[in-house]
């Protein structure tokens, strides 16, 4: 199928497609005679897995390395945890410094009377 197939087969754009092979996340596309690249069902297999590793966060070196243990049929499970578990590390940072940030807001509305008045402790605070 050409890359316009292989998109709407795998649910990433034919842009991300060019993107992840130029990046070398995933192998270039074969040729065919005239030039158009042609991709198979292997080719599809690792797009839907690179769009489901996007999905759900993982940065692309992130990828580049779950892929890699996924083609190695000798791989050890405890290296594929190791990298879940790393990202789920940098998840709930995030999460702690999102929900920081939420409060932090929160509070500041409340403290805006939101009227007519000139002052705002929120502009206040962003000031300081």
């Amino acid at each position: 199928m050409n890359i316009g197939q292989a998109a709407t087969a795998s649910g990433v754009s034919a842009k991300m497609i060019r993107y992840y092979e130029s990046i070398a996340l995933i192998p270039a596309g074969k040729r065919s005679e005239a030039g158009y690249r042609i991709y198979g069902d292997n080719d599809l297999h690792t797009l839907r897995f690179v769009k489901r590793a996007r999905a759900l966060g993982f940065s692309l070196d992130q990828i580049r390395d779950l892929l890699s243990l996924w083609q190695n049929k000798g791989r050890a499970s405890a290296d594929v945890k190791t990298i879940a578990l790393g990202h789920v590390a940098e998840l709930n940072q995030r999460i702690a410094e999102l929900t920081e940030m939420r409060d932090t807001l929160q509070t500041l509305a409340g403290c805006c009377h939101g009227d007519d008045r000139p002052d705002c402790p929120i502009l206040q605070s962003l000031g300081d």
